[in-house]
């Protein structure tokens, strides 16, 4: 007898509007089932095989569920795939991640510099998952666990950007109430802190802060964020400008450069910055 038929959490829904997602999923499912049936294996069977339950399976092989990770190695052993459906992982772990995180992951891969300041919130790239967690968890509509859970697992993602090699340069401005404010609690706050005090110590990051009690500057207009490409191109976005769309002309990008740069010399220097990030450490 097959496992409960209705756990069928170990997986995430498919995106329909992600075409490149929805055939990843179509392939990797063709691929499973036509592996299970060369082999004679029913799906009651391969269900009590990989410890899953037959719905899963069916939505796997469907390409109407994204499996996870150890679902995968589970079929790759079972079905003794000769490495087959692991070398399927690396695409299938893409599609984990909403279609906009994947987009905003493959700029940040190709951008030899970053610059960014945020006015409400920290950066993706600085967030600690628990941090992230808690704030995304404010949206509104409430996001489902398993929307949450992508979101979530798509910003951490993103970090990968910190082994890259070579580096590129990376610039925050932060603002001192985005450092005070407990998101997720007192707790998770002073975590966020201390890794943000690691990252300031790679020789690529600047990290600045920008105090309370500046607020005569370009940044009262919300975000600013900037990629720079190898190729002399670059894309960038400012909430009050443009209206927030993405820009990449020569004139529009230097509007934002110039309010960056005003606003980085309105920051304490990097560290003026660190000797204050020690100090909310202190504090909390």
């Amino acid at each position: 007898m097959s496992v409960d038929n209705e756990v069928d959490e170990p997986g995430w829904e498919v995106d329909p509007d992600d075409e490149w997602g929805l055939a990843v999923l179509s392939t990797v499912g063709r691929q499973l089932r036509l592996r299970r049936e060369a082999v004679g294996m029913r799906v009651p069977d391969f269900a009590v095989a990989v410890g899953y339950g037959e719905a899963l399976v069916y939505k796997v092989e469907g390409g109407k569920r994204i499996p996870r990770p150890e679902y995968l190695d589970k079929a790759e052993e079972v079905l003794d795939a000769d490495g087959l459906i692991s070398a399927m992982k690396e695409d299938v772990a893409r599609v984990r991640y909403p279609k906009t995180v994947r987009a905003l992951a493959k700029m940040e891969a190709k951008a030899v510099e970053l610059l960014s300041y945020g006015s409400h919130t920290l950066h993706g790239l600085l967030q600690t998952e628990e941090y992230a967690r808690a704030l995304l968890q404010t949206r509104r509509p409430s996001p489902s666990d398993e929307v949450l859970e992508r979101a979530v697992a798509g910003r951490v993602a993103r970090n990968s950007i910190y082994q890259r090699s070579p580096a590129p340069e990376l610039s925050f401005v932060l603002e001192e109430a985005t450092l005070r404010r407990p998101v997720g609690g007192q707790v998770a706050l002073r975590r966020q802190i201390e890794h943000i005090r690691e990252l300031a110590q790679l020789r690529n990051v600047e990290i600045q802060v920008m105090p309370m009690t500046r607020w005569d500057h370009p940044g009262t207009g919300g975000r600013i964020q900037v990629l720079k490409f190898g190729d002399g191109t670059a894309v960038g976005r400012m909430d009050d400008e443009f209206n927030g769309r993405p820009v990449s002309e020569p004139k529009q990008l230097r509007i934002l450069e110039l309010s960056y740069g005003i606003i980085r010399s309105e920051a304490m220097t990097a560290r003026e910055s660190m000797a204050f990030i020690e100090q909310l450490l202190g504090e909390t």
